[in-house]
């Protein structure tokens, strides 16, 4: 049991959770300049659900990422990226990951991610997960192809991939 008598698990308890948008976050890296610069940011998580099933397999995700939250700390080119030109934040204000399943081993969790109205197979590689009695938090990574959800604009100079780390923090509903 820790100081809060929690006690510590290796598996979240069945039943449903909700994402503490306040208590997580999803970094990222990229580069710019035609692959030369390192660019660093970030995106607010929306809200979402999961369903912890038995078998693990069964249990579920759907999380909600706001696209107008994309921060790099350089106002213009947050701007632009934010633009038509890129996520068209205004036609498109979520980005979306929703499950197909999670593997037996507790390492990956696949799915479908969508942006800019276009889905795409997407991986989250489970780096750790932290368990409590009534929450959890996951640590996983990602790598997305922005070209593969038609974000083409400034090819040579934006990074087309993007390193994603994702810390989601679930408290049981």
């Amino acid at each position: 049991m820790d100081a809060t008598g929690n006690t510590a698990m290796t598996t979240p308890r069945l039943g449903r959770y909700t994402i503490d948008a306040d208590n997580s976050s999803i970094s990222f890296k990229s580069r710019h300049v035609f692959g030369l610069l390192p660019v660093r940011g970030s995106f607010s998580v929306h809200g979402g659900t999961i369903e912890v099933a038995e078998p693990l397999s069964a249990s579920r995700v759907l999380a909600e990422v706001d696209a107008a939250s994309f921060r790099t700390g350089h106002a213009q080119r947050d701007t632009a990226v934010r633009s038509v030109k890129f996520l068209d934040t205004d036609r498109y204000p979520l980005i979306t990951f929703a499950s197909d399943r999670v593997d037996a081993t507790r390492t990956t969790v696949s799915g479908t991610l969508t942006v800019c109205g276009a889905f795409r197979p997407a991986r989250l590689s489970i780096a750790r997960c932290e368990v409590l009695a009534d929450a959890f938090t996951v640590h996983a990574t990602t790598q997305v192809d922005r070209t593969e959800f038609g974000v083409t604009a400034a090819r040579g100079m934006a990074g087309r991939h993007l390193d994603l780390t994702l810390e989601i923090r679930c408290v049981r509903t």
